[in-house]
């Protein structure tokens, strides 16, 4: 049996064709699965799809219509999938529950400290030769307080790395984390982890609950030299709303791993066309915002327990096993 897998990134192909080459052919493709894409899975019966892939029920209907029983979804996050859909179809679809939460929580701690000490801009200079120091002074994080939002694995690893700076912790989430607690981590309401904190970072899954956890009101609660930082999922932040304080001149830095538009750009090469998102257009000229393009979790680690993990989902589909990664199981 062949399996499709859609929108592998070429570091990426050569560890899913290593992870299958035991048990099932596999054919990569670098493009994304959405409803132009679809029919080219007709005949595969089990189709892997990424994080940017759109399977709502049109695009779902369209694959259920060429003969695929499966999704093998290579990530943690799955709201890009209309799970309802996929039972009425009676397809299968599994997910990657767990993988590295260090990926995640050190590349989070990448961009706060990036923000925090201008090092994009340090960089650029340096490149031109100008080595004034002018617009590049940072602040001791030490002795200052971190709040983290969502407290599971990537939480608590960020955590730890905040606890090795000197730092107050503060945690909100729907439950507490003893390990977090035994940092010293207090768990507060939201408004106040947001008014205390210096450096907020975002670790909570993208659910109706969720959307737009940060909105207006939740920004104009946090400190005008806050530092925000986003690695979990964009939907998380109201962008435009993030646009309007930051042109009143607020927060000192903000690192954005992830955007909630970013279907149908992130991970492609979009640098000789025009960008029609203005949001996003805006969002990247401030001078105190750092976004990079969904790659937290791009570490060879990460890959490699994403990969095996969707092999193993794989299996279990064809022996009729169900594992804590099957979302919707078979029909």
């Amino acid at each position: 049996m062949e399996i499709l897998a859609f929108g592998v990134q070429a570091d990426e192909k050569p560890l899913i064709e290593h992870a299958f080459r035991d048990h099932h052919e596999v054919r990569c493709l670098d493009v994304f699965l959405n409803d132009v894409t679809a029919p080219i899975a007709a005949g595969y019966e089990i189709v892997s799809s990424s994080v940017n892939s759109e399977l709502d029920a049109r695009v779902l209907q369209s694959l259920a219509a060429g003969g695929t029983r499966m999704i093998a979804q290579r990530s943690t996050g799955f709201n890009n999938i209309d799970l309802h859909a996929a039972e009425r179809l009676g397809m299968t679809v599994a997910r990657v529950s767990f993988y590295s939460p260090y990926a995640v929580a050190e590349f989070a701690w990448t961009l706060a400290l990036a923000v925090n000490r201008r090092i994009v801009r340090a960089s650029t200079r340096t490149r031109d030769f100008d080595f004034r120091l002018d617009g590049l002074m940072g602040r001791d994080l030490h002795g200052r307080t971190a709040g983290v939002i969502g407290t599971g694995k990537i939480g608590e690893a960020f955590a730890r790395i905040a606890h090795g700076f000197g730092m107050r912790l503060l945690g909100w989430d729907i439950a507490e984390n003893p390990a977090c607690m035994e940092l010293g981590m207090q768990y507060v309401h939201k408004e106040q982890l947001l008014a205390e904190s210096d450096l907020v970072s975002l670790h909570v899954p993208l659910m109706p609950q969720t959307q737009h956890l940060i909105d207006a009101a939740a920004l104009k609660a946090m400190k005008d030299d806050a530092i925000l930082v986003n690695s979990s999922r964009g939907g998380l932040v109201d962008t435009a709303a993030l646009v309007a304080e930051l042109r009143e001149g607020r927060f000192t830095g903000v690192g954005l791993d992830v955007y909630e538009s970013e279907a149908g750009l992130f991970f492609l090469d979009k640098s000789l066309e025009a960008i029609e998102d203005d949001t996003l257009a805006r969002l990247v000229t401030f001078p105190n915002v750092l976004v990079t393009s969904h790659q937290a979790y791009y570490t060879e680690d990460a890959l490699r327990q994403i990969v095996d993990t969707t092999v193993r989902n794989v299996l279990d589909y064809k022996a009729g096993r169900r594992s804590e990664n099957v979302l919707v199981p078979h029909s």
